[in-house]
């Protein structure tokens, strides 16, 4: 929580410098990539924050594993401020002026303590339960997939066709050994997320797979919220049955953009075997959501006779 709150402290900063600083980096704001860092590191970071004390096991290992990954957090978007606020770029900066030179591999072994910290809870997560199934199962497959969508990271840099020279915010030549972009350089992207409008972007499937465990848990709350309205939804079985659709069809959206982007296309223009891959995630996960919203209104009624009967015969 001590990142959390460091991370939210650094979204007001780069939120006001949005506003009030003009400089950019390929066609961005400077503020841009340390705002959308703050925002994502707090929604995590308050995750598993909220989660590891539910953690029956090793709890320990737990607290240590949770701190490393606060710690690295906060000296890797830290470095990212800082570059920010310099006019310079983070990722990919291969100047060797002795701050960047010393940055950049603090940097790279931070990305490597993050996904880390995330595998050894994921896999220590498969040998518990936390609360019902439906729980269990949205924080096992949510924080998998963060740590799979953390992996994409590893891939981002080699994405890039060369090292390239490029301006800072000040006019001073860089070298870029990376890009976010497969088969475009970057820039020219999306509003907001910047995400590539021309070509592939793996930071696509690298977002949605670090914020599946916040889709997931949320879908076990509203299930569980609308179980004291939705008689068939007070089986635990069924808001179980549910929240592995949820979960697969997530896992699908995931697969497809990761798919896409590796072979250079752009989120907002898919191919005809794209919009396939897409069809068919949503054919399969609403099937079997009706499938199991039909099986489990079938079993209500007859559990509702069955305890009327039982009344009368008292």
């Amino acid at each position: 929580m001590i990142m959390v709150a460091a991370m939210a402290c650094l979204v007001v900063v780069a939120g006001v410098g949005l506003v009030v600083d003009d400089r950019q980096l390929i066609d961005e704001s400077i503020w841009a990539k340390p705002f959308k860092f703050g925002v994502s590191f707090v929604l995590y970071g308050a995750t598993l924050a909220w989660m590891l004390p539910k953690l029956r096991r090793a709890r320990r290992t737990m607290w240590t594993l949770g701190t490393l990954f606060a710690v690295t957090g906060i000296v890797d978007v830290g470095f990212i401020a800082v570059q920010a606020a310099r006019g310079t770029y983070s990722h990919f900066n291969a100047d060797t002026d002795p701050f960047n030179a010393i940055g950049q591999q603090v940097f790279a072994s931070g990305v490597i303590g993050l996904f880390g910290a995330s595998v050894v809870i994921a896999v220590m997560l498969l040998f518990q339960r936390v609360g019902e199934r439906a729980l269990t199962w949205a924080l096992r497959a949510g924080i998998g997939l963060a740590a799979i969508g953390m992996g994409v990271a590893f891939f981002i840099a080699g994405s890039s066709e060369g090292a390239r020279t490029v301006e800072d915010a000040y006019g001073r030549p860089v070298t870029l050994t990376g890009a976010h972009g497969v088969g475009v350089p970057d820039g020219g992207g999306m509003p907001i997320t910047n995400w590539s409008a021309t070509g592939g972007d793996l930071r696509v499937p690298h977002f949605i797979g670090l914020h599946a465990i916040q889709v997931f848990v949320l879908a076990v709350l509203v299930l569980t919220a609308l179980a004291t309205r939705v008689t068939w939804l007070r089986s635990e079985r069924v808001r179980a049955q549910l929240t592995g659709v949820v979960i697969l069809g997530y896992t699908g959206i995931f697969a497809t953009t990761a798919w896409q982007a590796l072979r250079g296309q752009s989120l907002v223009h898919p191919d005809a075997a794209t919009w396939t891959a897409f069809g068919a995630t949503a054919a399969v996960t609403a099937l079997l959501a009706a499938l199991t919203i039909a099986a489990a209104r079938r079993g209500a009624p007859s559990r509702g006779r069955h305890a009327r009967q039982l009344v009368h015969a008292g």
